[in-house]
């Protein structure tokens, strides 16, 4: 079952951490967002390999965009 992780706010995509077919824990670190000077982390919830970054640092997102994609 593939699990999405998406953004919660509109930031600039700082670091990526993660790249496809890395095998992540939950609650590690997919990438790194920027917004108003602070560093967020986004942390998946569940276990998985990255099937799919759907994001380049630099880029802007908006709520609700999807950044990665776990298989």
């Amino acid at each position: 079952m593939a699990s999405e992780i998406v953004a919660e706010m509109v930031a600039h995509v700082w670091r990526i951490v993660a790249a496809p077919g890395d095998v992540l824990a939950a609650g590690d670190t997919v990438v790194i967002l920027e917004s108003m000077k602070m560093e967020i982390p986004v942390l998946t919830e569940h276990a998985g390999r990255v099937a799919e970054l759907r994001v380049d640092e630099g880029d802007v997102v908006q709520e609700g965009d999807i950044l990665a994609v776990l298989s």
